[in-house]
C-alpha cells in the first residue's frame, strides 16, 4: 500500500440521540479514547464476522484481535502478571467479572435507548415492540 493511501481518510458524518452520544463520550472518556477513536472501534467491533453455533446462539468468529487489546489472550496474560499463578476456576473468575461489567454496561445502554426492559411478568429483560 502507498504511503498515500495509507494516510487517506474519508469524513462520516451521523446522528444519534443525544443521549447516546453522552453515552458514547462518557464511554470513551473512561476508555481514554477520542469520541472518533470510540466510534470508529466499535463499528469494527461490532462488523466481525459472527456465526450460528449448533444451538442457535451466536457466537462471534475466530479472530480474537483487538486494537484496544482486550483479545482473550491479552486479558489471560494481563490476569496472570497481576495475580501470578491461579487454578482454571480463579483464572475464570478473574475473566467472567469484566464480562459482567459489559453486560451490564450493555443492558444499561439498551434501557436508556428503550430497546429493551426489564419485566418481572416476564421473568427477565424483554425487547420493546416499536
Amino acid at each position: 500500500m502507498a504511503a498515500d493511501e495509507k494516510n487517506d481518510r474519508a469524513r462520516v458524518v451521523t446522528y444519534v440521540p443525544t443521549q447516546q452520544k453522552t453515552e458514547w463520550t462518557e464511554h470513551a472518556d473512561e476508555l481514554g479514547m477520542s469520541q472518533a477513536e470510540f466510534v470508529r472501534t466499535m463499528v469494527q467491533a461490532g462488523r466481525k464476522d459472527f456465526t450460528l453455533d449448533a444451538g442457535g446462539a451466536v457466537e462471534p468468529g475466530s479472530d480474537t484481535t483487538d486494537p484496544r487489546g482486550g483479545d482473550l489472550e491479552t486479558q489471560v496474560l494481563e490476569s496472570l502478571d497481576s495475580n501470578g499463578s491461579l487454578s482454571w476456576e480463579e483464572l475464570v473468575d478473574s475473566l467472567s467479572a469484566d464480562f459482567e461489567e459489559r453486560l451490564e454496561a450493555c443492558l444499561d445502554s439498551l434501557q436508556a435507548t428503550n430497546q429493551i426492559r426489564y419485566s418481572g411478568r416476564n421473568g427477565g429483560y424483554t425487547t420493546i415492540d416499536s
